[in-house]
Formats: structure tokens, C-alpha cells, sequence
């Protein structure tokens, strides 16, 4: 019965995700929207399970919808940080730096999600990943210290990552 669960529905949290995306985008809540959403639901993940070998084995839902939070919480921070640089400091006084920032994490959807908070938090732009997947190279729009702004990405970020991809 669990083969047929884990066959039929590859990635049950991504199954819920595209239906209720699909439900928001309709803009309409009806039961023959819902079950729509959930066929596609079904399907899409099914028909791309072959692209996903090495999933998690595990994954907390909790953990992430607190690191969403934080993650949005960030972005608010970091759009007040960046308009007031724009806004206050001539160019000649920014520190743009480029950051290499060695991973602890293994597996491609966790470093995935960390490339894509750092590039979403304004100021701050994921750029590339070593081929081994071991550094991320980011660019900070004004980083008076490279090395907080690295030890600050790994504490607040990719800890709770590792909590999450497990």
C-alpha cells in the first residue's frame, strides 16, 4: 500500500501546493475547482517524479512555514535597508563585495532554497554554485564586513535548512 502511496503521490506536500495554487489563481473556490487543482495536483508531480531521484526522505512542513515567515519578515527588513541606501549614500561610499560561502548542506533542493532567499532578500543576489555543490558565490550590494555577512547567511539561513531537508 505504501509503494502505491509513494508511486501514485511522489511528493505529497508539492501535490497540495499546486492545488491550492491553482485554486488561488481561478480566484474561485468551488468543489470543481478544488478537485481540478488536485488532479493536476496528482498528475504534474507524477509526470515529473523521473527528475527527482534523490529527493528528501523527509521534510518538515513546520519548520519551513516558520522559515517562510522569517524568509518574508527578511525581505520586508532588507527592501527598508536597500531604499535607504539608494535614497542616503552616493555610490562612492557602497561596499559591494563578493561572498563565497561554503555549504553544509548536501542535498540540491536545500541549496536550491538558499540560493533563491538570498537572491529574493533585496541587497543580496545568489550568482553561482561550485561544481562540486560546496560554495555558493553571492553578491552583496554594500558589505562593510564579508565575513558577517557569510557567518550571518549561514546562521540564519542554511541552519535552518539542515532542519528542515533532513
Amino acid at each position: 500500500m505504501k509503494r502505491l502511496f509513494n508511486w501514485l503521490l511522489p511528493h505529497p506536500v508539492m501535490t497540495l501546493i499546486l492545488a491550492i495554487v491553482w485554486i488561488s489563481l481561478q480566484n474561485n473556490l468551488s468543489f470543481g475547482m478544488a478537485v481540478f487543482g488536485l488532479i493536476l495536483g496528482v498528475i504534474i508531480p507524477r509526470l515529473t517524479a523521473v527528475w527527482w531521484p534523490d529527493r528528501p526522505k523527509s521534510f518538515k512542513i513546520g519548520k519551513m512555514t516558520a522559515y517562510v515567515v522569517l524568509v518574508l519578515w527578511d525581505i520586508i527588513v532588507a527592501n527598508v535597508e536597500v531604499a535607504w541606501i539608494v535614497l542616503t549614500r552616493p555610490n562612492s561610499k557602497l561596499r559591494p563585495a563578493w561572498i563565497i560561502i561554503p555549504l553544509d548542506l548536501c542535498q540540491p533542493e536545500a541549496i536550491t532554497v538558499l540560493a533563491g532567499t538570498i537572491t529574493l532578500t533585496p541587497g543580496t543576489v545568489s550568482s553561482d554554485v561550485s561544481n562540486t555543490g560546496h560554495y555558493l558565490l553571492i553578491h552583496a550590494l554594500d558589505a562593510p564586513d564579508p565575513d558577517a555577512v557569510r557567518d550571518d547567511i549561514k546562521q540564519r539561513y542554511e541552519s535552518r535548512l539542515k532542519e528542515i531537508f533532513v
